[in-house]
């Protein structure tokens, strides 16, 4: 079981980007890097439109990822740390972690 999920459950991840900026893309591809890393270890990834330049990526209620906060978007390999960190802390990412 999963730290921080109930039995059976599986972490639901959203990436909300910005329609205006023209996003949808990059929250794509990288929804589409976290499903083909964390494969059966995530229960969904839900690309949810929003406005006024988001970009933020979340497990559950639990931000990990602000563009605001940040001041920049994430690289992948962050990103998938960071995910990791949080739903399956005994992952190995292979050469991301190296």
């Amino acid at each position: 079981m999963q730290p921080g999920f109930a039995m059976g459950q599986l972490p639901r991840i959203e990436i909300l980007y910005c329609t205006q900026c023209k996003w949808l893309l990059r929250a794509a591809w990288m929804a589409q890097e976290i499903l083909s890393t964390f494969e059966a270890g995530v229960g969904e990834v839900a690309l949810v439109p929003g406005t006024g330049g988001i970009f933020e990526v979340r497990i559950g209620e639990t931000l990990i990822w602000s563009r605001k906060e940040q001041n920049r978007f994430p690289e992948i390999k962050e990103l998938k740390q960071k995910i990791r960190d949080k739903i399956a802390p005994d992952k190995n990412l292979g050469h991301i972690d190296l």
